[in-house]
């Protein structure tokens, strides 16, 4: 069920600097603050759904969450996933485009539609920022295509733990390596891929074997060579697939 969050300071949030206040100065900070409010859904609950009213805009705090379509005969593709900073919602669009689903307990940080469309107009760094997300958003959509048309699914596996890396803002690799912890499952991991869960276990095994990660657990993966990992996944080193 979902609840309503304690609402943290702007100045404490783990989002502060990515999400789309990440421009904004301390007054533009309290008009956000005047109108956002948070929500906890748990794992497998929607956040919204493809055609229905989305009364909220929302960054992700905390949480993962998947972002797709299903057709009519009900096959369903995975065309996004949202971490923490990513945003659910569409100025001026009152109805949802895509499904999203909670892949672990997600908190909201929302903003009442009509409310930030207002601060859009008001607020030139928020608008600035919110621009900015999006085409980096459409950039990443576009490596996805190629993520799904040409890769294989050894090339998919490398490609999808490189862009956590990158995304979760995680330090670049040292001698000692860099952890990862992956914040969805093995089979969410297949789904976002288009692949079977027993594929995507081989591909962590094979990857594995080869000394290109290391398992600690279930959920935690530590990479000793970040550029060897990245060659596996085709990056060329000049940005690479955002999955």
């Amino acid at each position: 069920m979902a609840k309503l969050t304690p609402i943290i300071a702007c100045s404490n949030c783990p989002i502060r600097h990515s999400a789309v206040c990440a421009e904004c100065d301390a007054e533009e900070l309290e008009k956000l603050a005047s109108i956002k409010t948070y929500k906890t859904v748990p794992a497998g609950a929607s956040l919204a759904e493809a055609g229905e009213r989305l009364d909220h805009f929302s960054s992700i705090v905390s949480g993962c969450a998947s972002m797709s379509r299903t057709l009519e005969d009900g096959r369903r593709q995975t065309v996004g996933l949202l971490l923490p900073s990513d945003y659910i919602g569409r100025p001026g669009r009152s109805v949802a485009a895509f499904d999203v689903e909670a892949l672990s307990d997600v908190t909201l940080c929302r903003f009442e539609r009509g409310a930030f469309e207002k601060l859009l107009r008001d607020t030139p760094h928020v608008a600035t920022r919110l621009l900015t997300m999006t085409l980096d958003e459409l950039d990443a959509a576009r490596d996805w295509a190629v993520v799904l048309g040409r890769m294989t699914a050894r090339e998919k596996v490398a490609a999808f733990l490189v862009s956590l890396v990158r995304r979760q803002a995680v330090a670049l690799p040292s001698a000692t390596g860099t952890d990862l912890h992956l914040p969805l499952s093995r089979e969410a991991i297949a789904d976002h891929l288009g692949l079977t869960i027993e594929t995507t276990s081989r591909q962590f095994t094979a990857l594995r074997k080869e000394g290109l990660i290391e398992l600690v657990s279930n959920r935690d993966i530590r990479i000793p060579d970040f550029d060897a990992l990245a060659i596996e996944a085709g990056d060329d080193g000049d940005g690479g697939p955002i999955v």
